[in-house]
């Protein structure tokens, strides 16, 4: 059967995830769940309500990476964006021009401030609505796939909703915001200012919100007891007090289903560029087949999958703008790439039972020769299954498209990683094991998911790249209505608006092409 895993002890650590891909402190998430236990039994709410609000607070961010793509078109950076968006006060359309604009610009050339200044004027309230649709539907699919109830599936989705019927995704007013994401939206929004501006912007956002952006009552309730309910949370340990806080019954994973955990957050980190879709999945499933070549035992299988499965986690704290770029990357952003692997380790360092996969994945860009990232580590530091990932990190990703280069050939990705053997920079074993994993016959797809036709799955896979109706048609050699009409078509049946959700029901059933 397995042991059972405390799943709110995974998702705390993996919270960590949406917090770097939205540009707040990693761990700010479990504070906002902290917060909106304490808050949820202060206002009497239900178990299930209780527990919405703990959930909606810790993945309240997670559906960032579904528009990182698109909105780094538009800023340098949209983690600083999301950021900015966050700490501004909504509520006040002044504000805008105090908050988000000066420190969204701050340190940008006067030639770029102008055209950030424009593009937020003009494209503002479009990037706005798209982001958050998107950020809705990615974190409600989540927390589908994840096993959560359909409460806190629900509370997910409209975490963006406004009381007064001006939010996303359903314009929904007052009561009919489910409770969860009402306490969510409060907790989340205090415990970020809180830890990134002070004790009295809390209130003015709070107050000014009351009635417009948040439930009166959750807002009043946190602003009648300020100092104490946030003097605890910064005295606290956030994770023990999630923890502690959940409802009984409290929610339970068997260590067997921890591949399915770390499925959901692959394919989140992947998200982000539509050059990196179902890069995480492939890596987990060529490291597994290479250790099984390797002859290592079923437990080390596994730890290969999952550890495949979150390497990337960290890719998510380095803009899409870095990750898209297809030019040369300057010094600066070459640091910042080489900061993944960190991040990756840092985010399952969060979790009691992700910890001692950490190191492992953190190893996954070290070479044997020690010039590698970001320890630099010799082959002697580098256990076989580190080698094995990071073989399989390699080849995975030379066979795929990048921004700078196309998709090399089996061929030729099997002559580069032979010549990486010959240069020092990889284990021959680990090598030779993932290129024989690689050359295993795909399975034959029988039947498509949500009654899609093999031509709508094709142009599926174009809309998770984040191609327009326009390249579909080119792409396919087909008319830029009938592309058009596909795409309503796919989105009526995979109940989804937005590209972000498309790619990430392309990715749970292996639709990309």
């Amino acid at each position: 059967m397995g042991t059972p895993v405390r799943l709110v002890d995974l998702l705390g650590g993996l919270s960590r995830l949406a917090d770097l891909g939205f540009g707040i402190p990693a761990g700010e998430a479990e504070r906002a769940a902290a917060l909106a236990a304490w808050l949820s039994r202060s206002l009497g709410l239900s178990d299930e309500d209780t527990r919405a609000a703990i959930y909606t607070a810790l993945l309240h961010h997670v559906g960032c990476t579904g528009y990182a793509h698109e909105a780094a078109k538009a800023v340098p950076d949209e983690r600083a964006m999301y950021a900015v968006t966050a700490r501004t006060d909504l509520a006040d359309p002044k504000d805008i021009f105090r908050t988000f604009l000066p420190e969204l610009t701050r340190g940008s050339p006067p030639l770029e401030r102008l055209r950030i200044a424009l593009v937020t004027l003009t494209q503002g309230q479009r990037i706005g609505a798209e982001s958050t649709t998107a950020a809705c539907e990615v974190g409600r699919d989540a927390a589908r796939r994840l096993g959560l109830p359909p409460a806190v599936q629900s509370s997910i989705y409209r975490s963006y909703e406004w009381w007064n019927g001006k939010g996303v995704p359903d314009g929904l007013v007052g009561d009919d915001i489910p409770p969860g994401a009402r306490v969510a939206a409060v907790a989340s929004t205090a415990s970020l200012l809180d830890a990134t501006a002070d004790r009295q912007r809390v209130v003015e956002v709070l107050n000014s919100g009351s009635g417009v952006l948040f439930d009166p009552a959750v807002a009043e309730a946190l602003v009648t007891d300020v100092d104490r309910l946030l003097d605890d949370l910064t005295d606290s340990d956030p994770h023990e007090v999630v923890l502690a806080a959940e409802p009984a019954p409290v929610m339970t994973v068997l260590d067997p289903h921890l591949i399915d955990v770390g499925t959901v957050f692959a394919d989140l980190a992947d998200l982000k560029s539509p050059y990196t879709h179902g890069h995480s999945r492939e890596v987990a499933q060529l490291a597994r087949r290479a250790g099984e070549r390797l002859g290592l035992g079923d437990q080390e299988r596994e730890t290969l999958e999952i550890a495949g499965l979150l390497h990337d986690v960290g890719r998510v704290a380095i803009s899409s703008r870095i990750w898209d770029k297809p030019g040369r990357l300057t010094t600066h952003e070459w640091e910042q790439v080489r900061l993944h692997a960190y991040h990756s380790e840092r985010i399952l360092a969060g979790s009691t039972r992700l910890a001692p996969l950490a190191e492992l994945v953190g190893k996954h860009h070290e070479r044997c020769d020690g010039s590698g990232y970001h320890r630099g580590s010799p082959h002697a530091d580098l256990p076989p299954p580190a080698c094995v990932l990071a073989a399989a990190d390699i080849y995975q990703a030379m066979t795929q498209d990048r921004p700078h280069r196309p998709a090399l050939t089996a061929e030729q990705a099997e002559e580069q990683l032979h010549g990486s053997v010959r240069t020092g920079l990889l284990d021959p074993d680990a090598a030779d094991a993932v290129l024989a994993a690689a050359g295993h016959d795909r399975e034959v797809r029988r039947e498509l998911p949500a009654g899609l036709t093999d031509r709508e799955a094709e142009v599926l896979a174009l809309v998770a790249k984040g191609h327009s109706n326009r390249r579909i048609a080119e792409e396919l050699s087909i008319s830029r209505r009938t592309a058009e009409h596909h795409v309503q078509h796919i989105y009526t049946k995979i109940g989804s608006s937005s590209r972000a959700a498309a790619a990430l029901f392309a990715m749970e059933h292996d639709l990309l092409l």
